[in-house]
């Protein structure tokens, strides 16, 4: 087998503590900051970051299942390459994510008067797509929200040569990242009608 070089130097405790620490300040940043929403005209459209993320989405996607292929190839090296853009991409997205927030507020599916409320006849008018949309919602949250710490660690087991570790948590870590990636542009799809 022709696995890569360990990069870092084996410390489980400070890892622990930092990946715990940031994905907690990544969470609440992420969840305070999504519901606050700042009136300035920034002099361009702000839905210009909902088409980033979804685009940032779709290549992570992209990445994280080139990323399987490559290791089940045992092109090893080419998967640390790609799965260490996917992370960096993730990142880029989170800010992206936050900016859109803070510029845009929120959206309702079906809102098609932009007005902040969902009417009878615009309930009636988004059927039952409203369902299936909220449904995704309701699972792509949570999952977005709880996943960060399992790449962190999934990747700090790569970068330490733990990979046994490593394979055993990408077995969780990857398919539910790759489902909030798909689910993410799913969502936009869906919601990107009713931006105002």
């Amino acid at each position: 087998m022709n696995l890569p070089l360990p990069v870092w130097k084996k410390n489980d405790r400070r890892a622990r503590v930092l990946i715990i620490g940031l994905s907690v300040v990544v969470f609440i940043a992420v969840v305070v900051l999504g519901r606050v929403k700042v009136d300035v005209d920034p002099g361009f459209d702000v839905r210009i970051f909902a088409r980033a993320n979804a685009f940032i989405n779709a290549t992570v996607s992209l990445l994280l299942v080139a990323g399987m292929i490559t290791v089940k190839k045992k092109r090893y090296e080419l998967h640390r390459r790609m799965m260490s853009a996917a992370i960096l991409l993730s990142v880029l997205f989170l800010l992206s994510y936050v900016a859109h927030h803070l510029l845009a507020g929120e959206t309702r599916y079906g809102d098609v008067d932009h007005d902040g409320l969902l009417s009878a006849e615009e309930k009636a008018a988004a059927g039952s797509a409203r369902l299936i949309y909220y449904s995704l919602l309701g699972t792509h949250i949570p999952l977005a929200g709880i996943i960060l710490p399992f790449i962190l660690f999934t990747a700090y087991r790569s970068m330490t040569g733990e990979y046994e570790k490593h394979r055993r948590l990408a077995r969780i870590t990857w398919p539910v990242w790759l489902y909030v990636s798909v689910t993410g542009v799913i969502i936009y799809l869906m919601i990107n009608p009713y931006y105002g």
